[in-house]
């Protein structure tokens, strides 16, 4: 939903009521997980998805069915080959999506939760799914407050208490209570949907592969940083406009920048002046990612040097050097692709392989 929020928070900044489509559960080999989303508007505008095709039609319907009821809906569509012109999933999973008006009325938080996800403010968006409670209920949390109701107070504060948590893994998902918040119980089915800020990406050394890896780690969601210790080749109008542009030498900067294991680092400085110090910084750091460009015989001196810094074998193996998988890339966009594929890849478990010659499920899960 991340991607629509800016659109949608214009939609409800000018009192447009629109129905909004969530992917709340998945089975299978569903084509989109919880969270995603997709928006019906004014005018009809459609905004996102939920399937990647398949069902997208029945949701528009049922999204201007829900604005001109104001009663939200919760469908489940699953593979169907009973009826060539049903909707159905062709990849034979099943997703449940609830389908809810929003506007002023209908859920008064939305705009601040649309401003926290702009504003990089970690906040959780939670929504009656199902149960005695008023279905598309909305209850907003953040880490010190609170906005909207789901019907009781012990119900709320049940609800609060859990989305702290699943906020600081970054979790989206479905949780059940009872209908005061009893644990253990079902009789009421909550979505927690999670807006973490967005993972950073850390791009070192100012090149002309640096402006491509930029642009399209913005693409993926990463809030991108390029660092250069020199001016001439940091100039922000090289670089995306959403790419923060920094001035400093490579490992004090990483030294004084907060990282986590969801960051990425790549270094792409050809200089080892600045690579080596930036990466020794790295490889003790949590990120999630670490590559670096460069010849095969530029790694073993690299490696040679790192170790007689004193990093052990075990944090050597985590280093991605020569960066991104084997696409035979040449242009810096080119490179761009196969540095984000190796990303991809070792976030979600893939084996760089082409699917064509795998087997089981297509979409890797964490």
């Amino acid at each position: 939903m991340r991607e629509i929020l800016p659109a949608l928070g214009r939609w409800y900044g000018s009192g447009s009521p629109f129905g909004l489509a969530t992917v709340v559960a998945v089975s299978r080999s569903a084509p989109r997980g919880p969270g995603a989303a997709m928006a019906v508007g004014p005018g009809d505008a459609a905004l996102g998805s939920v399937s990647g095709g398949c069902v997208e039609g029945a949701v528009f319907e049922l999204a201007k069915e829900v604005v001109a009821s104001g009663e939200a809906r919760l469908e489940t569509f699953g593979y169907s080959d009973e009826d060539a012109f049903a909707a159905g999933l062709t990849c034979g999973g099943e997703i449940t999506v609830l389908v809810r008006p929003v506007s002023a009325a209908a859920d008064p938080s939305f705009g601040e939760v649309v401003a926290s996800v702009a504003g990089h403010r970690p906040v959780v968006a939670a929504t009656v799914v199902d149960g005695p409670a008023p279905r598309g209920a909305t209850l907003a949390v953040w880490p010190g407050a609170v906005s909207g109701t789901l019907g009781t107070a012990g119900l709320d504060a049940a609800v609060v208490a859990d989305a702290r948590g699943e906020l600081a893994l970054g979790a989206t998902g479905l949780r059940h209570y009872g209908p005061h918040g009893e644990r253990r119980e079902d009789a009421v089915t909550v979505f927690l949907h999670s807006f973490a800020p967005p993972p950073r990406m850390l791009v070192f050394g100012a090149i002309d592969f640096a402006a491509a890896v930029a642009r399209i780690g913005a693409f993926l969601g990463y809030r991108v940083t390029v660092c250069d210790a020199r001016p001439v080749f940091a100039d922000p109008r090289r670089f995306p406009e959403d790419a923060e542009v920094v001035v400093a030498w490579p490992h004090r900067y990483l030294g004084a920048t907060e990282t986590d294991g969801r960051t990425v680092i790549c270094v792409l400085t050809h200089d080892p002046r600045f690579d080596v110090p930036v990466l020794e910084a790295a490889l003790r750091s949590e990120a999630a990612y670490i590559g670096v460009m460069g010849s095969r015989r530029t790694h073993d001196d690299r490696m040679a040097q790192l170790r007689g810094r004193g990093l052990t074998e075990a944090q050597l193996e985590r280093l991605r050097s020569p960066i991104g998988l084997d696409l035979g890339a040449r242009t810096p966009e080119e490179v761009a692709v196969s540095i984000a594929a190796e990303i991809v890849a070792l976030r979600w478990g893939g084996s760089g392989a082409p699917l064509a010659r795998t087997r089981g499920p297509i979409h890797h899960r964490p």
